[in-house]
């Protein structure tokens, strides 16, 4: 017991970076604690928020669910960049080139910036058409444009939270990471009830209040990681002369990252017409399935971090020339992934009504969240394997395949079977979440077997 307390309190600190050599066990646990205390300090963004927007109104919560519905585009890019960053700079940390490694975090910031810029604009101007077009009443767009303009607006630091996270974890820095996330989510939750409910000499501002403080809790994140990436830690070292374009760099980059972004964007659109279908069974429909997702997420998001942690170790020791060790971590992690997630999934199956009533009371948007929660808890097995072999894939730089596989089980499957069983069928909400069961399942399925192909070996970066 007293070494596992050791080996902890090593992981929190940080105090290991390169995981080309020892014990595969060893490196998984390192990397994934931070990691997946670093997903659980994101997820707590979303929980946070709804947990104190839902004591506004029904119509603010399902304003926040359809804003997030269609600002899963921004993650979408977020992510797919982060993807690109942990490949680049695991392979140079592997390869032992720390300057090529903060060159290319350097561009990674450059990059970062100008794409969400180019996103956020026109989502803060074009707010309450967004919101329109989602499916809200004017009611709902009246009381809830500001946020969404708000929260687009801050989409330059959404972005970098995520790219700066990934060039810490390719770095083997998870550590600084999971810190940057407490520093926002500190804020966060400090500042939520502040600005929502009034303060002292702050006023009362309701559901915009939310995205005020989560903006500053992001901000303060985002800065943290930036000035730690600026210190030149362990395998990267970061120059001023670095942040004038690199064409080469950022060709490299972009290249990896369009498959990333591609990759997510194609699964996050989805949810943004599965919402839209659910918006036409009215507020409390999308208020449940808020709530759900949000609980979900909670769950999920932890499970991103060993994910994460098996595509910075396959990306290290690929770049060590080692491919056999980067398989067998990927592996391994999966199995970890799948042991926490069945567990997690019995609890939600059992225990819904209880998790679901901490958050609202409406008995018809409790039956809603669920029996949303209950179906997509039977799939969390195939979810475990599914997001682990599909970031190791990622982590190779390998992001064209698992953008091929989500084209194939969002778009030709998913989307066209929510909208079957929900309406065609009349099952109503539930057609929707046995349909992302049910894709969610069948894309696990096909990762593995693309995996153990082995071509992502042989992935160039």
């Amino acid at each position: 017991m007293t070494k596992f307390f050791r080996l902890l309190l090593a992981a929190l600190r940080g105090s290991e970076g390169h995981y080309t050599s020892g014990s595969i066990n060893r490196a998984i646990f390192m990397l994934s604690v931070p990691m997946v205390l670093e997903m659980v300090m994101e997820s707590l963004f979303a929980i946070v928020d709804v947990f104190f927007v839902a004591k506004i109104s029904t119509e603010a919560v399902a304003a926040v669910g359809l804003t997030e519905s269609v600002l899963t585009i921004v993650y979408s890019v977020a992510i797919g960049l982060s993807t690109a960053a942990t490949a680049l700079v695991s392979r140079r940390v592997g390869e032992g080139n720390a300057r090529e490694a903060g060159k290319s975090v350097a561009q990674v910031i450059l990059v970062s910036v100008a794409v969400a810029l180019l996103i956020g604009i026109p989502g803060a101007v074009f707010a309450p058409d967004i919101l329109r077009a989602m499916g809200g009443d004017e009611h709902l767009i009246a009381s809830g444009s500001g946020f969404t303009r708000l929260i687009f607006a801050s989409s330059p630091v959404i972005v970098l939270l995520y790219t700066l996270s990934g060039c810490l974890r390719g770095a083997g820095d998870a550590s600084v990471a999971m810190r940057s996330l407490w520093i926002a989510n500190g804020f966060n939750i400090v500042l939520c009830p502040v600005f929502i409910f009034g303060w002292g000499p702050i006023p009362e501002m309701g559901v915009i209040g939310s995205a005020i403080a989560t903006t500053i809790g992001r901000s303060a994140g985002a800065s943290y990681q930036l000035f730690k990436l600026m210190q030149n830690g362990r395998g990267v070292q970061v120059d001023t002369a670095d942040f004038r374009p690199d064409t080469a760099i950022i060709r490299n980059l972009l290249g990896i990252a369009a498959g990333g972004t591609a990759q997510f964007l194609v699964g996050s659109a989805s949810w943004v017409f599965l919402t839209r279908i659910l918006s036409t069974f009215g507020s409390d429909v999308v208020a449940g399935y808020t709530i759900a997702i949000r609980i979900m997420i909670f769950t999920i998001m932890p499970s991103w971090g060993m994910a994460n942690a098996a595509a910075t170790l396959v990306g290290q020791n690929l770049g060590a020339r080692q491919p056999e060790r980067a398989e067998t971590s990927a592996w391994r992690a999966a199995f970890c992934n799948m042991l926490f997630l069945l567990s997690v999934g019995i609890l939600f199956y059992m225990g819904a009504a209880e998790i679901v009533s901490f958050f609202n009371r409406d008995p018809k948007v409790v039956d809603i969240a669920v029996q949303c929660l209950r179906i997509f808890c039977l799939g969390y097995v195939f979810f475990a394997y599914g997001m682990v072999i599909s970031q190791a894939l990622n982590g190779a730089g390998d992001t064209r395949t698992p953008t091929i596989i989500n084209v194939v089980c969002f778009w030709i499957i998913e989307v066209p079977l929510a909208y079957v069983l929900a309406n065609s069928l009349e099952w109503g909400p539930s057609g929707v979440f046995w349909s992302v069961a049910f894709s969610e399942s069948l894309l696990a399925v096909i990762a593995v077997l693309v995996f153990r192909r082995g071509r992502w070996k042989l992935v160039q970066v």
